[in-house]
């Protein structure tokens, strides 16, 4: 049938969020979700579509199911993750209809990966394209199609990034920031940097953080480093600095809590517990 009519863009600023990326959960039930996430204390969740997970992005037809269900345990859900790339895809125009007319306003792209072997500068053309391609489709359907820093891609950086964004209408694509991949992948440059040149398109920042150890000495000489996850006031990324600079800038968007801990699932809520206390008295901090 005809798309739906979009919603209705509000121009009213709301505060900034907290939000629980529902990846932890795999294996865990929708109710367990919805009650873990509200006992923390998030006022949402980032909902990842992906096949194994709560909602296949094949199946976009049991998104509003599941999002009434996170809402009737008190919780938004006002941003969703997905492994989109293409706009002319099949699955596309049908899951971000769905997330849309579901009140999600926000939905996390997929990743352009790097090969050297090919070349940057096709990359960059096919998806500053593809790119190109989303914003029409957000105009259309009023959802904001959101491009995460990551490591192994051709936006592993603010300054990468920027380069996708520059002629894009912020309304529509936005930049997600992800200081702890930048930290533990690639992509590193000064943090001031990556929320400078990516402001007029921010809206939403990856809690996460690591840090690097020296692990092997090669017969060479040459020390191979390895990178791990650490608590958010724990690792490299000076979280403290950057979410009083968020506070400062009055950033309203959405903060996303990844919590990539490999330990059992009740150490993994308490740990998160902790980070989003940490996160939200840095905050409070930088407002007063």
């Amino acid at each position: 049938g005809p798309a739906p009519p979009p919603r209705r863009r509000q121009e009213v600023r709301t505060p900034m969020q907290t939000v629980l990326f529902t990846k932890l959960f795999l294996g865990q039930g929708l109710e367990e979700v919805a009650r873990a996430t509200a006992d923390l204390g998030f006022d949402g969740v980032d909902l990842l579509v992906r096949k194994g997970f709560h909602v296949d992005p094949g199946e976009p037809g049991k998104i509003a199911a599941a999002v009434k269900l996170l809402q009737a345990g008190g919780l938004r859900v006002p941003m969703a993750t997905c492994d989109l790339t293409d706009p002319a895809g099949a699955t596309a125009e049908p899951l971000l209809g769905a997330l849309a007319q579901a009140g999600i306003g926000v939905l996390r792209l997929g990743y352009w990966k790097y090969d050297p072997a090919r070349g940057y500068l096709g990359f960059l053309d096919q998806a500053r394209r593809q790119l190109e391609g989303f914003e029409a489709l957000g105009r259309k359907l009023g959802i904001k199609l959101a491009v995460q820093l990551h490591g192994d891609t051709i936006h592993g950086s603010g300054a990468q990034t920027y380069l996708l964004m520059k002629d894009r209408d912020p309304a529509f694509i936005g930049a997600y920031p992800d200081p702890g991949n930048q930290v533990v992948q690639d992509g590193r440059e000064d943090w001031r940097f990556t929320f400078e040149v990516l402001r007029p398109w921010l809206c939403c920042v990856g809690m996460k953080n690591g840090g690097w150890f020296p692990k092997t000495l090669e017969r060479s000489g040459q020390w191979r480093w390895h990178s791990d996850w650490m608590a958010l006031p724990d690792g490299m990324v000076p979280w403290s600095d950057i979410l009083a600079h968020l506070a400062r800038q009055k950033f309203d968007g959405l903060l996303t809590f990844h919590s990539h801990y490999e330990v059992p699932y009740a150490q993994v809520l308490d740990r998160t517990r902790l980070d989003l206390g940490f996160a939200r008295a840095a905050f409070a901090a930088g407002a007063a």
